[in-house]
């Protein structure tokens, strides 16, 4: 896993800031501009179609987090060789856009404000708050503030403080309260905030083999769909998704078990899909289900138990337990989530597109 995300024989932590992270970060400030400025123009495609008029570009910013911003076909001559293209162009003009864009790179990277060498700052999250878009909207704003390259490793809220356990993160943004209580007291964190909160809800087919729909108590809902045996996708990875389906299943005095009961080992996003596919039942985050709800065929069933509370906290790691962490940069992300500006744009994002935000921010409440 190690390998996967952060390069072969790294680990997390890895060596530093090279080539490929600072261009990623130019990369990221450009279309962070650059769409904005062109989304409503219709010149950009996003996930192979246009924007629509009004359409927030900004959850399309990252290629790999939420999809890529593609160039329309009518536009593809450039690329291609047609008229202006760059088959079409002599050598000389070629070697002297290649200088010219050199020159521009070296202009733009002098014009980023990053820190020096081993100061990227590396956020292990919850998955939730990636397919949500969340992440694509706060994260452009956090670099430009600050100038820390942000490298996300988006996994479960489990998988997310073991990394913080081994000092392999700096910063945590994860929904699993007991958990990060036991992580607290391990003497693993520094210091534990809330930032938000939303509730989970049971999605399922319009048809609700299980007859759920409406019914007020979470537990109630469980013990039918495993008295009728209807599908039910489990996330099973530990995550706080997961840990909170566990909770629910043990207020109903069950252990699920059987081939109802599919244990996806995936994060949020596949496991809805996985669930839409094969017609079955799953526990989601509202603010992930509102942010894909367009591809799925699944309905929310289940909604407003007090046991459906989601809270998220944003963890600082403790640098004399692990001294390679970056505190600082952790410290500026932890205070840049609970500012009063960013809880303001928490509060109203997805408002626009969903007709409500898809999280509410720092509860007061959060156990």
């Amino acid at each position: 896993m190690a390998s996967q995300v952060r390069g072969q024989g790294t680990g997390y932590r890895g060596q530093g800031w090279g080539i490929r992270e600072m261009l990623a970060h130019v990369k990221r400030k450009f279309l962070y501009d650059q769409v904005k400025q062109k989304a409503t123009q219709g010149g950009l495609r996003a996930r192979g179609r246009r924007l629509d008029q009004g359409e927030s570009p900004l959850k399309w910013l990252h290629d790999g987090r939420r999809g890529n911003v593609s160039i329309p076909k009518e536009r593809e001559g450039h690329l291609e060789g047609g008229p202006g293209s760059l088959k079409g162009m002599r050598w000389g003009s070629r070697i002297g856009l290649a200088l010219m864009g050199m020159i521009c790179l070296l202009l733009i990277l002098k014009a980023v404000p990053v820190h020096s060498a081993g100061q990227g700052l590396i956020l292990a999250t919850t998955t939730s708050t990636q397919d949500s878009g969340l992440l694509d909207f706060l994260l452009p704003i956090f670099e430009r503030k600050t100038g820390y390259l942000v490298k996300t490793i988006a996994v479960g809220s489990g998988e997310a403080l073991a990394m913080g356990s081994r000092g392999e993160a700096d910063v945590l943004l994860v929904h699993s309260p007991e958990a990060e209580k036991k992580f607290m007291a391990e003497g693993h964190g520094l210091r534990r905030r809330p930032v938000m909160h939303n509730d989970f809800v049971i999605v399922g087919p319009a048809q609700d083999p299980a007859r759920i729909q409406g019914t007020p108590s979470s537990a109630a809902a469980f013990k039918a769909m495993a008295q009728a045996q209807s599908l039910f996708v489990s996330r099973a990875d530990q995550s706080g998704t997961h840990k909170m389906e566990l909770n629910l299943w043990k207020a109903a005095g069950l252990s699920p078990q059987g081939k109802w009961y599919i244990e996806a080992g995936q994060g949020m996003g596949e496991t809805l899909r996985i669930a839409d596919q094969k017609g079955g039942y799953t526990l989601v985050d509202r603010g992930t289900y509102l942010a894909m709800k367009k591809g799925l065929g699944l309905s929310v069933l289940v909604e407003g138990d007090g046991a459906l509370k989601n809270f998220y906290s944003v963890i600082e790691l403790d640098s004399a337990r692990h001294p390679k962490v970056n505190a600082a940069g952790g410290r500026a992300f932890a205070d840049f989530l609970v500012s009063p500006e960013t809880q303001r744009l928490i509060g109203i994002y997805g408002q626009d597109e969903y007709g409500q935000p898809l999280f509410f921010p720092n509860p007061k409440e959060m156990n």
